[in-house]
């Protein structure tokens, strides 16, 4: 079984940076594809960014802004965000699956059986 807590949203202004936290409990995130997804008011869930083993995926449009990462000592996976835009907000929530490809992740969430509470981004002026 496999917890995963988010932490790390908040507000910011257009051009700032946040650092999400996914972290995983009672099993190591190693062994896990983890994924980035998000879902702004009135819009469907989207994957964001996935790693599965060193291989990344991302969105076009946050491609060059945000960079995802795994701290395998912590147990957590980070997805940091830089050059926010509005479009960015939503509510973030990381996700873990087993034999999952990134592209699989990033592209086909029902891939991933674990899931995270999410935390709210919000990017205004």
């Amino acid at each position: 079984q496999l917890r995963l807590v988010e932490s790390g949203g908040g507000f910011v202004q257009p051009g700032g940076s946040l650092r999400l936290s996914c972290t995983g409990s009672e099993s190591a995130l190693d062994d896990f594809a983890i994924g980035w997804f998000r879902q702004a008011p009135g819009k469907e869930r989207e994957g964001v960014s996935c790693i599965s083993y060193t291989v990344t995926k991302y969105l076009d449009s946050v491609k060059g802004r945000f960079t995802i990462s795994r701290d395998k000592a912590k147990n957590t996976v980070y997805l940091q965000m830089n050059s926010l835009k509005p479009e960015d907000t939503g509510v973030y929530y990381c996700a873990a699956g087993k034999y999952v490809s990134a592209e699989e992740c990033v592209t086909y969430s029902d891939s991933l059986d674990y899931w995270g509470e999410g935390t709210l981004v919000t990017v205004s002026s």
